[in-house]
């Protein structure tokens, strides 16, 4: 079997040093489309290095390394065709705001391996810290399809029952036919998101966004439109995968907003508003 799940949950703890600058940290904003207008004064906190804050979900590509997907497919007992891969879920947990430069340690594990019969899934779990303590948390959901179905545990389910009424905003956020490729140069080189022959191996039918991407685009909607732009305030942001993206397609963004917690879901406004994100939940102040 191509993944053994044994030897997956028994294999030691990776850890490397990463680094990151105020160069990636505007690269990475602008891969998710910040800087637009490029001299509105709530973009320049993206863009610009005197005034620069750190999107939370930036955690995912800090130290221009791969995403949890890539690194967990290299991990002991974890032998996939990555044509069936695809980034199921992400849950970021964050024990302090990112700094705009710094240098941390990552480990990395695989936390879980579930049997959903017709696929596998992996969790991989890296847990960042600096010389000041835990910075963050990222598990991401790898999704193998025709890995299942050896009997292991079907694992907890992700599904929320959807939001009540109608959202209290919904805003919309077009994707340049060049997102994918700027998104790239933060560290996830997957051929998926460039390669016309690869996309088309995979069973689309042309490159698609990463899902990261629009994990990020969304995490900003939701920053600016219902907590001041105050990036402080993120607690944790979870999402489902539900569907892809094509570049040059718009994210209809609807947002239901409690006290501490914002539920959101993402369609692709140009495909009827086919779901891209579900089961999507910002924890913050």
């Amino acid at each position: 079997m191509p993944i053994d799940a044994a030897l997956a949950l028994a294999a030691e703890p990776r850890s490397s040093e990463i680094t990151w600058d105020r160069k990636d940290v505007q690269l990475y904003h602008l891969g998710i489309g910040a800087g637009i207008p490029a001299t509105d004064p709530d973009e320049l906190r993206y863009t610009l290095e005197s005034r620069l804050h750190v999107l939370p979900s930036f955690a995912t590509v800090a130290g221009n390394g791969s995403p949890g997907v890539i690194s967990g497919l290299s991990m002991p007992g974890v032998d996939v065709d990555l044509a069936k891969v695809l980034h199921g879920g992400q849950t970021l947990t964050l024990h302090r705001p990112i700094p705009v430069e710094g240098t941390a340690t990552a480990t990395g594990r695989i936390a879980a391996v579930y049997d959903k019969g017709k696929a596998a899934v992996l969790v991989m779990r890296t847990e960042v810290a600096d010389a000041d303590g835990p910075l963050w948390t990222n598990d991401a959901q790898i999704f193998v399809r025709g890995e299942g179905g050896w009997g292991g545990d079907r694992g907890p389910s992700t599904r929320l029952e959807p939001p009540a009424g109608e959202p209290d905003r919904t805003v919309e956020r077009p994707i340049r036919e060049d997102q994918a490729l700027l998104y790239r140069l933060s560290g996830d080189w997957n051929p998926l998101h460039a390669d016309p022959d690869f996309a088309k191996t995979a069973g689309f039918e042309r490159p698609i966004l990463h899902g990261l991407c629009t994990y990020g685009t969304t995490l900003k909607a939701v920053v600016d439109t219902l907590l001041g732009g105050d990036v402080t305030r993120v607690r944790s942001y979870a999402t489902r995968f539900a569907g892809v993206v094509y570049p040059g397609e718009t994210l209809r963004i609807r947002m239901w907003r409690s006290e501490h917690s914002t539920r959101v879901a993402v369609s692709a406004l140009e495909r009827d508003d086919a779901p891209v994100l579900a089961d999507t939940i910002v924890e913050h102040s």
